[in-house]
């Protein structure tokens, strides 16, 4: 179930799902269009959540189709998600091993997920659940570095990552090249604002990062601290001070490529 599961998502996301679900940002409101005139998705639609996480995209797809299946293989990941939306159909399953009927889904959406299960046995599983012309999107939330403070924050946490897949990378893009499975359609990019306490959404969105998440709670603790320090020392702010955390949401569409 979990045996290609990164450790760092696997200790990380099991200990931190509840804070996970509550100090992660949204997505704009704009992802819905996009989904339904690039994905050309409606209410007959039937879609896929996987990497659902803590249902954090579901409330999206929910105002185009009641056709969902979230797919999660971190249990108290998905325990959230079906406290929160019980009327979803869920299944706790790994991407290299999608237990859904062949050519019988019209999307695949990985929102805040892909680079956790960017291998080409992911990509095979995934195009063989897709309708002909099915849709493979891929979208991510990604803090906005030209913010100074953001930049400050970022520079601190990168050294910690050790080999802990991320968006930022780029790595997740090698498993597109030299296969003809998918091809990219389409890349968009929307402006998000997070906005809260400086404590809820920038120190603890920090730690609900995964591999801060798998730390023992002392150096956590002590990074929560830093994470804090920075933020005052660029806005002046204090932990229970408001601030608008900003974002860039990035929205790749893949369309499969039938097999002749």
């Amino acid at each position: 179930m979990t045996q290609s599961l990164h450790p760092a998502a696997q200790k990380g996301f099991s200990s931190a799902a509840e804070l996970y679900q509550q100090v992660r940002p949204d997505y704009p409101q704009d992802i819905v269009s996009w989904l339904q005139d690039q994905l050309q998705l409606c209410e007959k639609s039937h879609v896929i959540d996987l990497g659902s996480g803590t249902g954090k995209f579901l409330p999206y797809l929910q105002q185009i189709t009641s056709h969902i299946t979230a797919i999660e293989p971190v249990q108290e990941m998905l325990a959230q998600l079906q406290a929160i939306y019980p009327k979803i159909q869920t299944l706790q399953a790994s991407s290299e091993h999608l237990p859904v009927t062949a050519n019988s889904m019209d999307a695949v959406i990985c929102a805040q997920s892909f680079h956790w299960f960017a291998n080409l046995e992911t990509l095979q599983q995934i195009h063989q659940a897709l309708k002909p012309s099915g849709h493979l999107a891929l979208i991510w939330n990604q803090r906005d570095i030209n913010i100074d403070w953001v930049k400050a924050l970022a520079d601190l946490i990168e050294p910690l990552e050790g080999n802990t897949p991320r968006y930022h990378s780029g790595k997740w893009k090698n498993v597109f090249q030299h296969q003809s499975l998918f091809q990219l359609e389409n890349v968009q990019t929307f402006k998000l604002k997070h906005v809260g306490t400086v404590e809820n959404v920038v120190s603890k969105r920090l730690l609900s990062t995964s591999f801060i998440a798998a730390m023992p709670d002392q150096e956590q603790q002590q990074l929560k601290a830093l994470f804090e320090q920075i933020v005052f020392s660029y806005t002046g702010k204090y932990p229970q001070d408001e601030i608008t955390f900003p974002y860039v949401t990035h929205a790749y569409d893949f369309k499969k490529i039938d097999q002749k």
